[in-house]
Formats: structure tokens, C-alpha cells, sequence
């Protein structure tokens, strides 16, 4: 696929309308709060591959770790005559979706779905050059929303890897689920990392790592945020600071500002006392059966449920119930 071909395939998103809108409706709110998704442009990607890296983050590498048994168990769930499709939710580097495209050898197509258009259309490249027989289609969508997907006989195995749902409160999770039903289709099914509820101090240092990338990786928005909407922020008088908040079982991190100070997004003035913060991420972490019971209520039963190590993290097989 040409660079001119993948970017006639991925769908338009009209990214600073929304993003604008979204901004300054935070930004008015209180407490002030920062969408997740918007820490995805090209430096935030990066970022976050660089967190991927670390001895810190667990999430990541108890997941790689189980993903070839995972694989290796849905060689014998999936044999579907007329092939096998794989959608990514969030598709990000496509490092993990390789483990899953070696082992099962019906894959015939494969969807991959991010905001990020750079990042989407570059990982894409570098998976089509490995995978020169599999029909690759990149979509720039906010995958939280439902997509209309080219009609195909093919049986649909949605991939949602990472824990990126953590990121959603669970009513937005039981609506990304419900969505994802509408996006793949009757009798699809959805393979899905959800991080489990663990000790705070494993918590707190896969969220607070030694080299500060997680930090350079929160105040990218902020950068983001002056580079595209006319911002005025001044990253350095912001801290990062992340924190499990155990009542409501998530970890949250937010930008702490560091002295009483106003700042202007698009000509719109916002003030902040010392010690305010702007919310910008929910990581919700899930017991197995409240996992289970949360995708129940949005139309999905679970066929599989994989533990990693020292139940660190879980990989459950979901079945869309028509």
C-alpha cells in the first residue's frame, strides 16, 4: 500500500472542531478535566511507546507475555470457512496484533482503527510490509464511536489490547461495548486486555516511573494544546501527579498547577488557583467477574478469561449475543 493509497484509505476526522470544543468545555467544568484521547498526536504516541518500554509499567509486558498462549488457544476457537477478520480498537504501534496475525493463519483482512492519523498510517506501512498477503485498511475514527465496516462474510474478531478501556468510567465503557457490538456485527467477537485491581504500590510505580516519561507524557496535551488551539499554557508550571483512588477503583492522574496563574485557549481566559488541577486520565481497574458482569450489560458473554502472572493482568474472549 502507497502512502497516497493508505491515506485515501482512512475515513476524515475533523479533529480541531472537536478537539476545541472539547477542550474549552473542560476547561469550564468543575473539577477542569482534559479528554485522554487527545494525548495521541505524534509526540503523545511516542511517549507512550516509550512507557511501553519500562520495568515500571506492567500492564504492558504481563500482556505481551500472555498474548502467544492466548493465540495459541484461539487457533482451536477460530476456523471459520470464509476466513477470519481482525479490527484493532485504538490500534496505536500494531506491535501486539502481530502476535495474533502469525498465529492464526485464517486471518484474511485486517481494520485498524486510531485518532492519530501519522502514527495509524506509518505502523500500517511497516505491518504491510511483514504481512504482504493480508489486506490491510487503516481508519482515522474516534474508536469510542460506532463505524460502518465494508460488508464481508468473513467472521469478525474485534481487538481491543492494553487495557484501554480502564481509560473510559463505566458508563462509557458499557457504551464503547455496546458500540463495538454495532461496529463489528452479529456473532463477532471482541478479545480484550482489562487490568485487574492489585496492591497500590504496584499501582503507583507503573504510574509515577523513575525517568518521568509518564510526566513528559501528560503534559503533551498541554503542548498539543498550544500548537493547535492557540494555547498559552506553560507546561513547566504544571506537575504530574497520578494517584489510586481505591473508592472508585481507578488510578487517576491529573496536571496539578504549581502557582495561582491564568492561562488563554483561544482567546478564552481560564484561572487557576495553586494546587488546582486539570483531570485528564481514569484507569479503572476490574475484578474478572465485575469485568464479565459490566460487558453483560452491553450485549457481550464471556466465552474465555486468561490470567497472567501473579494475576497481574487479564485477557478475556468476548461473544457478541445477537
Amino acid at each position: 500500500m502507497s502512502q497516497a493509497q493508505a491515506l485515501r484509505a482512512v475515513e476524515p476526522l475533523q479533529e480541531h472542531g472537536e478537539f476545541l470544543a472539547d477542550v474549552l468545555h473542560g476547561l469550564q467544568a468543575e473539577p477542569k478535566t482534559l479528554s485522554p484521547k487527545y494525548f495521541y498526536d505524534s509526540k503523545g504516541s511516542q511517549y507512550f511507546d516509550e512507557i511501553c518500554g519500562l520495568s515500571e509499567y506492567y500492564p504492558y509486558h504481563t500482556e505481551l507475555e500472555l498474548l502467544p498462549q492466548v493465540a495459541h488457544d484461539l487457533t482451536r476457537q477460530f476456523n471459520p470457512p470464509g476466513g477470519l477478520e481482525i479490527v484493532e480498537f485504538g490500534a496505536g504501534s500494531l506491535r501486539k496484533v502481530g502476535i495474533l496475525l502469525r498465529a492464526l493463519k485464517k486471518v484474511r483482512s485486517f481494520t485498524a482503527i486510531d485518532i492519530c492519523r501519522e502514527h495509524l498510517v506509518e505502523s500500517c506501512r511497516v505491518l504491510e510490509s511483514q504481512y504482504r498477503e493480508l489486506t490491510i485498511n487503516p481508519c482515522v475514527h474516534d474508536f469510542t464511536k460506532p463505524l460502518t465496516l465494508i460488508d464481508t462474510e468473513r467472521t469478525r474478531l474485534g481487538f481491543f489490547p492494553g487495557s484501554t478501556i480502564g481509560n473510559l468510567n463505566r458508563d462509557e465503557a458499557r457504551e464503547f461495548l455496546r458500540n463495538a457490538g454495532k461496529t463489528l456485527g452479529p456473532s463477532s467477537y471482541l478479545l480484550i486486555g482489562v487490568d485487574t485491581k492489585k496492591p497500590e504500590p504496584i499501582l503507583h510505580r507503573a504510574y509515577n516511573d523513575a525517568r518521568g516519561v509518564t510526566a513528559r507524557f501528560n503534559k503533551n496535551i498541554l503542548t498539543r494544546i498550544n500548537r493547535e488551539l492557540d494555547g498559552k499554557f506553560i507546561p513547566e508550571q504544571f506537575a504530574h501527579h497520578a494517584f489510586y483512588n481505591e473508592e472508585k477503583g481507578r488510578v487517576e492522574m491529573h496536571l496539578r498547577s504549581l502557582k495561582a496563574q491564568t492561562v488563554e485557549v483561544a482567546g478564552h481566559r481560564f484561572f487557576f488557583e495553586r494546587g488546582e488541577s486539570i483531570h485528564t486520565e481514569n484507569s479503572y481497574k476490574y475484578r474478572p467477574a465485575e469485568f464479565s458482569a459490566l460487558a453483560k450489560q452491553a450485549g457481550w458473554e464471556t466465552k474465555r478469561l486468561w490470567l497472567g502472572k501473579e494475576d497481574l493482568f487479564s485477557i478475556s474472549l468476548l461473544r457478541h449475543v445477537d
